[in-house]
């Protein structure tokens, strides 16, 4: 038997094969985007439960920026936990979550309105109608900006249908 045979042959040859391809399957996998195959009605971080990837959705209003929440500062709901930057944003997401919650769910508005859920990045965003929207990228936050009207309108129309979809 030649040496390169004995090798395989050995008990830990075929294991160590299977072990190395198991090991770069994981890694290749865990490069995906967190939420790229979200099919909830809210775009949660799959690995953490995180809405918005753990953003505060008020702090968009209150500071004009995405703002990151912070642990001590959670909400569930809607089948996702909520961080804020502290209670007082906390309190007004509780009081009013249709006004603070990310309209169609975080998902994009461009994608929604040709029909699909594709999420959102919670650091493109635009606040509308005094509604938070996200977007997948600059370009479609900047095709929002020139024809956020016909956009907005499209969108709507097709939620219903595409929300029967999505995971509750």
């Amino acid at each position: 038997m030649t040496t390169a045979r004995r090798r395989w042959k050995s008990p830990l040859g075929p294991a160590a094969l299977g072990l190395a391809l198991a090991l770069g399957l994981v890694a290749c996998l865990s490069r995906v985007p967190a939420g790229a195959a979200t099919t909830e009605r809210v775009v949660v971080d799959r690995h953490t439960g995180l809405a918005i990837y753990g953003y505060d959705p008020v702090a968009y209003f209150t500071d004009s920026e995405p703002l990151a929440g912070r642990p001590e500062f959670e909400l569930p709901f809607a089948g996702a936990v909520w961080r804020f930057r502290n209670e007082g944003n906390r309190a007004a997401f509780v009081e009013r979550p249709d006004v603070y919650s990310p309209r169609f769910g975080g998902y994009d508005v461009l994608a929604v309105a040709r029909g699909a859920a594709v999420p959102g990045n919670p650091l493109y965003w635009a606040i509308a109608r005094q509604r938070l929207y996200l977007f997948e990228s600059p370009a479609t936050r900047d095709a929002f900006a020139k024809d956020q009207r016909d956009l907005l309108t499209a969108a709507e129309a097709r939620w219903p249908d595409l929300l029967k979809a999505l995971v509750p």
